[in-house]
């Protein structure tokens, strides 16, 4: 039995074949503003931990004096707040309680939050630089797709981040238990010490180990880090196919330029042929090189090249030369050198004007000009 199938199936995803190019900055810049860039939320998660961490090392003691405060001042309204439930309190007292309280935690959290804030903003601006977009934000109904969430699920993706979850894991559990298995008889003493002796011991021991996990974190973030860049730099790669088809609509078909171009040559080639007419002398090679010459004093206090040309269009200017008239001179290296160096409209250098004004005084003696 002979099964079909198409080979199509196994290729790589892209238009035009596999996906072997490096991105063109173009598709960098369109994936930026679609809010795709290479990052590892890992980077701001090793800092956040050690930032929290340093902070309650350092205001470990205020934080422990404004909670001891705080629930002192809690416990000293519990009668008032029993008596509202009896009826003899009014209500907007309570609310002022309420907020009173509430003002008192986020006066406690807020250099937490704020230095949190600090750090993940920071983070996220020296990985991906400055250049915020809310097309993230958008919804995309591509994601409800079940089909779609299957392929997220059971991805090479998925994969990876299961290890990194399962090394996490792994990290901070080997640097919980080599650094509390060192502590373990301070922390049986609690209950002999007091209140706030116990409060520094645990403050202590969790900001240290707190840091230390945060260390060792930072070596995977780093290494997921470089994963990302890794990542994102081959799914952002582009077929050969996709290159052209990019240069089309951002340069422009080149075939289509080519019969612009084309089409503008032969037309900057037809007024040039019009001019030759009124021109004064055509100097050449005589067979490679042939340049029109005018000399009139009231457009020019030079001789100007009408027109110059070489092989076939130096014969085409020669052809429209004698059907008009106009005096055709031999001067090989002239001639030579007018094409080389003059572009049409243009004025003869001075260093050329010997030259030139002897051929013109050779044609206007032949004319009886002179």
């Amino acid at each position: 039995m002979i099964l079909a199938y198409n080979l199509q199936f196994f290729a790589k995803e892209g238009m035009g074949g596999e996906k072997t190019e490096p991105a063109t900055p173009k598709k960098l810049e369109d994936a930026r503003k679609e809010g795709q860039v290479a990052k590892s939320r890992e980077i701001g998660n090793a800092f956040g931990i050690l930032a929290l961490f340093l902070v309650l090392k350092f205001l470990i003691g205020w934080i422990a004096g404004n909670l001891l405060s705080f629930f002192g001042a809690v416990y000293n309204k519990m009668p008032e707040v029993v008596t509202f439930w009896h009826g003899f309190m009014p209500i907007n007292d309570l609310g002022i309680l309420f907020r009173e309280m509430l003002f008192r935690v986020l006066l406690i959290i807020a250099p937490i939050l704020l230095i949190g804030f600090l750090v993940a903003f920071l983070c996220d601006l020296v990985q991906v630089k400055w250049k915020p977009t809310s097309k993230t934000l958008k919804p995309k109904f591509s994601k409800l797709n079940p089909i779609n969430g299957f392929k997220r699920i059971f991805s090479v993706n998925s994969l990876v981040e299961l290890v990194k979850s399962v090394i996490k894991i792994l990290i901070v559990s080997l640097v919980c238990y080599s650094y509390l298995k060192d502590k373990l008889a301070l922390l049986y003493n609690l209950y002999d010490m007091s209140l706030m002796q116990s409060i520094q011991l645990i403050g202590e021991t969790i900001t240290d180990l707190g840091i230390r996990v945060a260390a060792v974190y930072m070596l995977l973030a780093f290494s997921d880090f470089a994963y990302q860049k890794y990542k994102f730099s081959n799914d952002m790669k582009m077929t050969k196919q996709e290159i052209k088809e990019e240069y089309k609509q951002s340069e422009g078909d080149p075939q289509i330029k080519g019969k612009i171009r084309q089409k503008m040559q032969q037309a900057s080639q037809r007024r040039m042929m019009q001019n030759i007419p009124k021109a004064d002398v055509v100097i050449t090679n005589p067979t490679h090189y042939a340049v029109a010459i005018q000399y009139d004093t009231a457009v020019a206090d030079a001789p100007v090249v009408l027109a110059k040309g070489a092989d076939y269009v130096a014969a085409k200017i020669k052809e429209v030369a004698r059907e008009n008239g106009v005096e055709i001179v031999e001067n090989k290296p002239l001639a030579r050198m007018l094409y080389a160096n003059v572009e049409i409209g243009q004025a003869v250098p001075p260093e050329l004007y010997q030259a030139v004004a002897e051929v013109l005084a050779f044609v206007y003696q032949l004319q009886g000009k002179i």
